[in-house]
């Protein structure tokens, strides 16, 4: 009956397993929703304490390093991760979550380092830079200077990947560089922003959602945005290009109770619409986020596990679906 429901929790009280309940409230804990009205130095502080408290030791054997990558006048920090004793089938460019105002190599620190052991590739961590302080263009700027550096300083073939904020630049990048002379061979886009229509589908269903409503969607949006930021901009929504032809094989992982979740879907659409090859998968009872919970939720770590598996796939050369 609703009214044995938790206050508070709605039509997701019964939806959500307990134990993604208990990450939920973790999160919470670290991160409430009121948090948007802080200062932005704020929301950092605290959510690089919430990334430190749910990190994982490396797998065994990998190592990481940093550096600064230089590429067309930017300088774009950067950590590569590898796996002692392995040579690498390709490169990873990842790019972090965070909704372009958070985050940064030490946020998806661990993501990273399991990525590289569970798919055998070396694995290229973009700290690109953050709103407000940097508008759009700039974290697309770094994003594609980082898989410009990559394509130019190595021979290994390139898989883009990023989650939320990540994914929107990976198909931003994957977008702009279809016609490279090294053009990425696949990418793996986790719970995407794409820049989807917010009146049907999952931005209705889930406006409410637990971990990213509507209304963030909303916020990390306008301070992204410049005054005259145009919606319809590739680079910053990638669903508004008008040709999806040409892009590489392409995986796109969401939850079942994300707003963003129809995002993957209209994507996959487009692109198979153009004859290429896109596989979309929503991932039920799962919500935004959901990465962080791998460690702890069952359904996390096997939908983590299908991600590593299509990473690793695309890295070969092949076709995981």
């Amino acid at each position: 009956m609703a009214g044995d429901l938790p206050v508070g929790r709605g039509k997701y009280a019964a939806l959500l397993d307990p134990e993604l309940w208990d990450y939920i409230d973790q999160v919470n804990a670290w991160y409430p929703p009121e948090i948007s009205g802080l200062p932005i130095d704020r929301q950092r502080e605290i959510y690089d304490r919430m990334c430190r408290a749910f990190h994982q030791a490396y797998p065994p054997k990998v190592t990481a390093g940093d550096r600064v990558i230089s590429h067309g006048g930017l300088a774009v920090p950067v950590r590569r991760y590898q796996s002692c004793g392995k040579a690498p089938r390709a490169a990873v460019v990842y790019y972090h979550g965070g909704g372009f105002i958070l985050g940064g190599l030490d946020s998806h620190d661990d993501i990273c380092a399991e990525l590289c052991a569970g798919t055998g590739c070396e694995v290229l961590s973009v700290d690109y830079r953050l709103a407000p302080e940097h508008p759009h263009p700039a974290a697309f700027d770094d994003a594609l200077a980082a898989f410009t550096w990559a394509a130019g300083t190595s021979s290994l073939p390139i898989v883009l990947c990023g989650e939320s904020a990540g994914g929107n630049l990976a198909a931003a990048v994957a977008q702009a560089t279809r016609h490279h002379a090294r053009a990425a061979i696949g990418q793996v886009l986790i719970y995407p922003g794409l820049g989807g229509d917010e009146s049907i589908g999952s931005y209705v269903e889930h406006a409410e959602a637990p971990l990213l409503s509507t209304g963030d969607i909303a916020f990390y949006r306008n301070v992204r945005s410049t005054r005259n930021q145009s919606p319809d901009d590739p680079t910053f929504s990638p669903l508004r290009d008008r040709d999806f032809s040409d892009l590489p094989p392409t995986v796109i992982v969401t939850a079942q109770c994300d707003p963003l979740s129809s995002d993957g879907e209209t994507y996959r659409d487009r692109i198979v619409a153009a004859g290429g090859k896109a596989w979309w998968h929503e991932e039920p009872r799962l919500v935004h986020s959901f990465l962080r919970a791998r460690t702890t939720v069952p359904a996390a770590a096997q939908a983590f596990a299908n991600i590593i598996a299509a990473v690793a796939a695309l890295g070969r050369g092949e076709w995981p679906y």
